[in-house]
């Protein structure tokens, strides 16, 4: 597609200002994000898809959403990214529900890594639906002071995945504006962040060190997964409200299936296993076992 000149681009985006998101191409959306993303699109999204879709009709120069929808029908997995993007709300912070990250403090990590010091295995983290990167960064925090704390030599690593390639973008990036950093107490501040100056005066990016811990992909939940495990744990935290059951019940499978046995997955605030999976017995608020 070439690029609309700066005319036809003024032009484009007056037009666009009153279209309205029709039942034909509604209806082509919905069934197409929830082959590839399996997420479930109601009628009440109707509204939220179409103004937040206009801004993508802008960005690619496109004159309705009949072309949108063209353009996934031609190439689904090259514009996928970027819908997905449009449709998921990316809310996240720095230690988001503060009770997961004490149980891994004061519990989990000291546990693991006197085991793995003793058996010389690996502790690995996945953060699925990671989003815009807090919630890995924060787990390499307590991550990084448990080895610091236990002088352990242990191979700790965690990796972070999402759908969204702007949101990993962000992730890479590493730098945070001042005040999203409302979670952080001023101790880790001082500790994992450098402060931005100049252009870069009211942001911060996390420390080299963290970053050394946290491996960033991008990763369609709903397809194949190349890594082959096992994790101790598995962050997959307000990703799984926009599922439906069957979706649901598949992807909990295939987290017991990567999990260690005794391992540990974390769902949202808003999230239950109930009724959904054999694999997990509820040992928190929203965190649960793997059966042995």
């Amino acid at each position: 597609m070439t690029t609309a000149t700066l005319a036809e681009s003024h032009s484009i985006a007056s037009s666009l200002g009153s279209l309205a998101l029709g039942d034909n191409e509604f209806e082509f959306l919905r069934d197409f994000v929830y082959q590839y993303c399996g997420i479930v699109l109601g009628e009440q999204k109707r509204q939220l898809v179409q103004g937040r879709l206009l801004r993508r009709l802008r960005a690619l120069g496109l004159k309705d959403f009949a072309g949108y929808c063209e353009i996934l029908r031609r190439d689904p997995q090259g514009e996928l990214g970027e819908l997905a993007s449009v449709i998921s709300t990316n809310v996240t912070s720095f230690f988001r529900e503060m009770h997961h990250y004490d149980l891994l403090v004061d519990e989990l990590l000291p546990r693991w890594l006197e085991q793995k010091k003793k058996d010389g295995g690996r502790l690995r983290i996945w953060s699925a639906g990671c989003s815009t990167g807090e919630e890995p960064y924060a787990l390499a925090m307590v991550l990084a002071e448990a080895l610091e704390r236990t002088g352990s030599k242990v191979d700790a690593r965690i990796l972070a995945t999402d759908l969204s390639p702007q949101a990993l973008e962000q992730a890479r990036a590493a730098t945070y504006a001042l005040e999203r950093m409302g979670g952080i107490s001023e101790a880790r501040r001082q500790r994992w962040f450098l402060r931005g100056e100049g252009a870069y005066e009211g942001y911060a990016q996390v420390h080299p060190r963290l970053r050394e811990l946290v491996t960033i992909q991008p990763l369609n939940l709903l397809h194949d997964w190349p890594m082959r495990g096992p994790f101790d744990a598995i962050f997959c935290r307000n990703v799984v409200i926009y599922f439906d059951k069957p979706t649901k019940q598949r992807l909990f499978d295939r987290y017991a299936g990567l999990l260690e046995q005794g391992g540990y997955l974390f769902l949202g605030h808003s999230e239950s296993m109930y009724g959904l999976s054999d694999s997990f017995d509820l040992v928190g608020r929203t965190v649960y076992r793997k059966r042995a």
